[in-house]
């Protein structure tokens, strides 16, 4: 649950504080009237994200064991790989994004009529589309038990809702000036610890993969430690929901969780060392 929490804070403030610079630009600069259109697009990357999120939630459904098995394993795969972009990506742009979106908002307040719309729409769908799938693959990896059928859950949904709140709730206080977070810092931790959830998420989309006869070794064990850590109790559920970790897993899950997460760690805090040592150069904004 800690870890949909975590989702929906991250992709939810990313979002909320595209929002917020742009309702304040806009406003600053004497151009209310062009707010309701940025709403629209905010109200359009909505729904297309809960229809991509029920898509995935139920298109599978009339498929057979190994299809479903397959298409899960891909869509987790292809979750951490857009997870992994959002990470580096905000590791490097977060002390920029205000300027970046400023000029943006700039371009569009000054083309067609529903260029804003476009913004607003492209600023938030982004995050949304990443969070249904990143939260869908990490839901189908916490709900899965030890017979391998799916236990529907109400607490990664939860979590991922209490998340995007919170997110929500912040971004109006950022947008009121009651509170300031050093963002740098905020996706730095977070950053680092979604990379360890990602694993996860790669570890066990290799195993859909194995179950659906797509990769071999579906028998072979790297280890199985169920007799010592029991996946229905308190830290069993803690382990399994935040970073997915299955009491037996098979060597290419494991070999695929190692190759992920050593190298994205070092590359990550590379690039943090990177970024706080380079001069922090202002980005021009038009107007």
């Amino acid at each position: 649950m800690f870890a949909n929490y975590l989702i929906g804070l991250r992709e939810g403030l990313e979002a909320a504080l595209a929002m917020s610079i742009l309702v304040a630009y806009l406003v600053k600069t004497r151009r209310r009237h062009l707010l309701p259109r940025s709403w629209a697009g905010v109200g359009m990357a909505v729904a297309v994200s809960l229809l991509f999120g029920a898509g995935l939630t139920y298109g599978p459904g009339g498929l057979t064991f190994e299809a479903q098995e397959l298409i899960g394993g891909v869509l987790s795969i292809g979750a951490v790989g857009f997870v992994t972009w959002m990470i580096f990506w905000m590791a490097r742009a977060a002390r920029s994004l205000s300027g970046e979106l400023r000029s943006q908002i700039d371009a569009a307040a000054e083309g067609t009529a529903w260029s804003l719309t476009l913004v607003a729409l492209l600023a938030v769908g982004r995050e949304g589309l990443e969070t249904a799938l990143f939260l869908w693959a990490a839901t189908q990896a916490a709900t899965r038990d030890t017979v391998g059928s799916l236990t529907p859950t109400w607490e990664p949904l939860l979590g991922a809702g209490l998340g995007i709140a919170t997110a929500v709730g912040l971004g109006c206080l950022i947008y009121r000036g009651a509170i300031s977070i050093n963002l740098s810092r905020f996706f730095t931790w977070t950053g680092g610890f979604l990379i360890l959830v990602a694993g996860g998420v790669l570890a066990y989309g290799v195993h859909d993969l194995q179950e659906a006869r797509f990769l071999p070794g579906l028998d072979d064990l790297a280890f199985d430690v169920s007799g010592t850590i029991d996946a229905g109790s308190w830290y069993g559920t803690l382990l399994k929901g935040v970073f997915n970790f299955s009491p037996a897993t098979t060597y290419l899950a494991a070999a695929a969780w190692l190759l992920y997460v050593v190298p994205a760690m070092t590359l990550f805090l590379r690039s943090i060392r990177r970024r706080d040592q380079a001069p922090s150069v202002p980005v021009p904004v038009a107007g």
